[in-house]
Formats: structure tokens, C-alpha cells, sequence
């Protein structure tokens, strides 16, 4: 029993190594992304050379293998998502006159916004543009809340390639 839950472990750590280097090496982090490549690389060995052993003899090592990549896939997704690495354009569509007031919450709290004055279906739209850190999103949406601004929300992911207020750059 004890193979089956090391097998299992095993593969889920390896896959959420794996997950966070592609992550870290899209991200331009390419020393974390080798550490962490070459510990996935021996547990992976570690890995299948026990299952390898006498796997005729006992197929249920295949399917732990494949249960703990499974649960390694969702378990390195959900710690991508809690790093939140990288840069996003954060685009929020308001009324006008909430767009103004929007961005001056913003810029007493030193985030850089860009306005756009744009158009609706049935009247004049403020479009922000915020270049923030991806942990920000969350941060965005709530002081929204707390401001009581209805409006559009998306991110895109984003690499600056030059300039840009308040942001880290390598």
C-alpha cells in the first residue's frame, strides 16, 4: 500500500513542478524554472523506474500514476494561480463620469491609468487601461465594489516592452 501512495504523491508533486516551470520559463524566470526542472526531472525517475518495476504483475501502479497526474494537474493550476506571476492590461468600460472618477481613486493610490473616451449603444463610455501586476485583479474588482462602479472588466496578459508607470521591469 505504501508504494501505491509514494507513486501517487510522487507524480503529483512532479506534475505541479512541472506546471509552475512552464509557468516561471514563459515569465522570462529561467534560473527558478531549471532549479525546478531538474528536481522534477528525479522525481519523475524516481517515479517510473518504481513503476516500471513489475508493472505486469500489478497494473494498479498505472492507475495511481495516472490519478496523481490527474490531481498534479490541478494542483499545479491552482498554485499558478495563487503566484499570479507576470504583468496584465487591465481594460474596465464605465459611464464617463465614473471613468474620471475611477481613475482619480486610482492615481491617489499611485496605479497608473490611462483614459479613453469611447462610445456605447446609448451614451458616452470612459475605457481605463491599468498595466498592473497580475495579483492586482483581484484588488481592482474590489475597490470597484467599495466605490460602487458598475462596469466591464477584462485583462489580457502583459509583456512591456519599454516605459510604463510604477511597473518593475528586468
Amino acid at each position: 500500500m505504501l508504494i501505491y501512495i509514494l507513486i501517487f504523491f510522487a507524480k503529483i508533486i512532479e506534475v505541479a513542478l512541472m506546471t509552475v516551470r512552464t509557468v516561471l520559463l514563459t515569465k522570462g524566470h529561467k534560473f527558478f524554472a531549471s532549479v525546478i526542472g531538474f528536481v522534477e526531472v528525479v522525481i519523475w525517475i524516481l517515479a517510473v523506474s518504481t513503476i516500471l518495476d513489475s508493472i505486469l504483475d500489478d497494473p494498479l501502479k498505472i492507475v495511481v500514476y495516472a490519478g496523481g497526474f490527474s490531481v498534479g494537474c490541478y494542483f499545479g493550476s491552482w498554485i499558478e494561480e495563487k503566484l499570479a506571476l507576470g504583468l496584465v492590461t487591465i481594460q474596465i468600460i464605465v459611464e464617463l463620469s465614473e471613468a474620471r472618477r475611477l481613475a482619480e481613486i486610482l492615481r491617489n493610490r499611485e496605479i497608473g491609468v490611462t483614459v479613453v473616451e469611447g462610445e456605447g449603444k446609448l451614451k458616452k463610455r470612459g475605457i481605463l487601461m491599468v498595466h498592473a501586476q497580475r495579483k492586482f485583479q483581484s484588488k481592482m474588482l474590489e475597490i470597484m465594489e467599495t466605490n460602487s462602479i458598475q462596469g466591464v472588466i477584462s485583462t489580457t496578459e502583459t509583456k512591456v516592452i519599454h516605459g510604463g508607470y510604477g511597473l518593475v521591469r528586468k
